[in-house]
């Protein structure tokens, strides 16, 4: 009876290290997941951060288009007759041979 009796508890020691093996994966696998969400939710929030941040960028190139656009113009109009014609009358005072210029008294 002694025997049998051995074999038994080596059985339910098998089934107790068994289950015991079995929490203690289960227990690592949890820890592995929760880090895995953790990791997830950084990684969520800096690409939340880049896109915002590759927006702004983006903006700010169609500005800055917008800009040289605008200087590229401003170039063209002080190249022409125009913007030397009106230089010439405002800020130095010249006439075209047969213009009178009137100016009002104080």
């Amino acid at each position: 009876m002694a025997k049998g009796k051995s074999k038994n508890s080596c059985k339910t020691m098998k089934v107790y290290q068994n289950k015991a093996t079995m929490i203690e994966i289960i227990f690592v696998v949890c820890v592995l997941m929760l880090i895995l969400l953790v990791q997830g939710q950084k990684l969520n929030a800096t690409l939340s951060f880049r896109e915002q941040l590759t927006d702004e960028l983006k903006q700010q190139i169609k500005n800055e288009k917008q800009r040289t656009e605008n200087i590229s113009e401003m170039q063209k109009y002080m190249k022409s007759d125009a913007y030397l014609k009106k230089v010439a009358k405002g800020k130095l005072g010249l006439v075209k041979d047969n213009e009178i210029i009137f100016k009002e008294s104080d």
